[in-house]
């Protein structure tokens, strides 16, 4: 069995990783490489490979945008990859696709390998086919739910603002500052309705005009003298809770290792 492979990936370094690493299969063919989803969705709609190397996160259309657009009606089989987004390595930790976190080392990328191999080999059974299709397509419907991407003009140019990039939100009237790791950047939204645009699993309200992404959280502290939380983010800064938001907080305690 000889297996067709496209790679797509925004990063030059990563494709080579991949690239690399498949050479030493034989019974795989690298049938091109694509650096950003618009090429992927053209790839894959004119080669049809057997299997794809899939990026999550990519700045112009993300992985599960290519899996929604492209003709993926045959069923390829598609392998994951993320640095950081927790939410989709539990989503694709089953056996009906796989994923690489990376950085991944070789032992990872064969398992990987060798189990889609095992489902390509699996292509006619219909059932397996439709669960697989049902369950991409079903992911990407719930991620686009909620922003990941913030689109704000500066000076007659747009700039993307990612909410990965984002260590916390503070908010100013009918606007919003984006904390980033070393500036910040305004957005005209309302606190409130900027919080039914965020996923809900990433950033946390914990005063009337502070969001912050649990991701960059690197410590939390008790002030029992006015009873308010204290966040120690992983870039340095530090902010304080609500008083009123004591109950959100608590139940994110119960649910995280952070201290």
């Amino acid at each position: 069995m000889s297996v067709r492979a496209l790679i797509v990936d925004d990063e030059r370094l990563a494709r080579a990783r991949i690239i690399k690493l498949l050479q030493t299969h034989d019974d795989v063919s690298i049938i091109g490489e694509c650096k950003n989803g618009n090429e992927a969705i053209e790839e894959i709609n004119s080669k049809k490979p057997d299997l794809i190397f899939l990026d999550i996160q990519m700045p112009d259309i993300d992985g599960f945008a290519v899996v929604a657009h492209a003709d993926i009606s045959y069923n390829p089989i598609i392998i994951f990859a993320t640095a950081y987004d927790q939410y989709a390595i539990k989503a694709f930790d089953v056996n009906a696709v796989d994923y690489l976190l990376k950085p991944f080392d070789e032992e990872r990328f064969d398992k990987a390998l060798d189990r889609a191999k095992a489902f390509i080999k699996l292509k006619k059974n219909n059932e397996f086919n439709n669960k697989l299709v049902g369950m991409l397509k079903d992911y990407y419907n719930e991620a686009e739910k909620y922003t990941k991407k913030f689109e704000i003009k500066e000076s007659g140019k747009i700039r993307r603002v990612y909410t990965e990039d984002i260590y916390f939100i503070s908010s100013e009237g009918n606007y919003v500052y984006f904390n980033l790791e070393e500036k910040k950047v305004i957005y005209r939204i309302t606190m409130n309705a900027l919080e039914t645009e965020l996923d809900p699993e990433q950033f946390l309200r914990i005063h009337r005009s502070l969001i912050v992404n649990k991701n960059c959280i690197k410590t939390i502290k008790y002030i029992t003298e006015n009873n308010k939380y204290k966040f120690i983010l992983k870039n340095g800064d530090s902010i304080e809770s609500g008083r009123s938001y004591k109950d959100n907080i608590a139940e994110f305690l119960s649910e995280t290792t952070i201290l």
